[in-house]
């Protein structure tokens, strides 16, 4: 059956923009000291695709021996997101990803599902003139897998007419739970996260469009 849909994570996936977000949080927990950070980078890579702000709340409460309130993590999100939006913005696109927009817009549907927040990711697209390719752009606070499920249930899908671009475990874990096609792009980061990854893989989208041709998904 041929692809229709595609729900695409953002950062590693349309824009360069991990690195960006590691660095935030190497910066924010330096402060606590080495160790701390070096725990906190270690496991935002591990679980790259969770939102910054079960994050927050897992780093102050098993590194930190503190338990934050709804505003703390508010006021965290609100630090984070200074420190990594204008570079976000800037960032370099995964090799062809604007030109693998324009070349299926209007035959496929598109979709962004993303751990940053809904109201971050519609300025990032709006700032990187993405916008308009979407029919949605979704992120957290809700996490991936209720946002599959809701733009299956709410557009009545086909789940085997949607393929997942991903490049984290939630990614990952969100297709499965779906029951989507996914393919994985391969960055710096996860490459020890994904070595023993044997699914559809692509390092940038001229790859990826031969695989799903080959593959006869479109």
């Amino acid at each position: 059956m041929k692809i229709k849909h595609i729900f695409f994570d953002f950062d590693g996936v349309l824009a360069e923009s991990v690195s960006a977000k590691t660095e935030a949080f190497r910066d924010m927990y330096a402060p606590f000291g080495e160790d701390i950070s070096r725990q906190v980078v270690a496991h935002h890579i591990q679980h790259g695709g969770v939102s910054r702000y079960e994050k927050f709340k897992i780093y102050h409460e098993q590194f930190l021996g503190e338990t934050i309130n709804n505003d703390k993590v508010d006021a965290l999100a609100k630090q984070f997101s200074s420190l990594v939006l204008d570079k976000v913005i800037c960032s370099k696109e995964v090799p062809g990803a604007k030109w693998f927009l324009e070349k299926y817009y209007g035959k496929l549907n598109y979709w962004i599902i993303t751990g940053t927040p809904t109201k971050e990711i519609e300025i990032i697209a709006q700032k990187r003139e993405l916008a308009s390719f979407f029919k949605g752009l979704h992120g957290s606070p809700k996490n991936k897998k209720y946002w599959t499920e809701y733009l299956i249930k709410q557009h009545r899908l086909d789940r085997n007419e949607i393929i997942f671009l991903g490049d984290a475990t939630t990614d990952l874990e969100a297709a499965e739970h779906s029951g989507l096609h996914f393919a994985l792009r391969d960055n710096e980061e996860n490459e020890e996260l994904f070595k023993n990854y044997n699914g559809l893989r692509f390092a940038n989208f001229e790859e990826l469009d031969h695989l799903l041709q080959t593959k006869k998904l479109i």
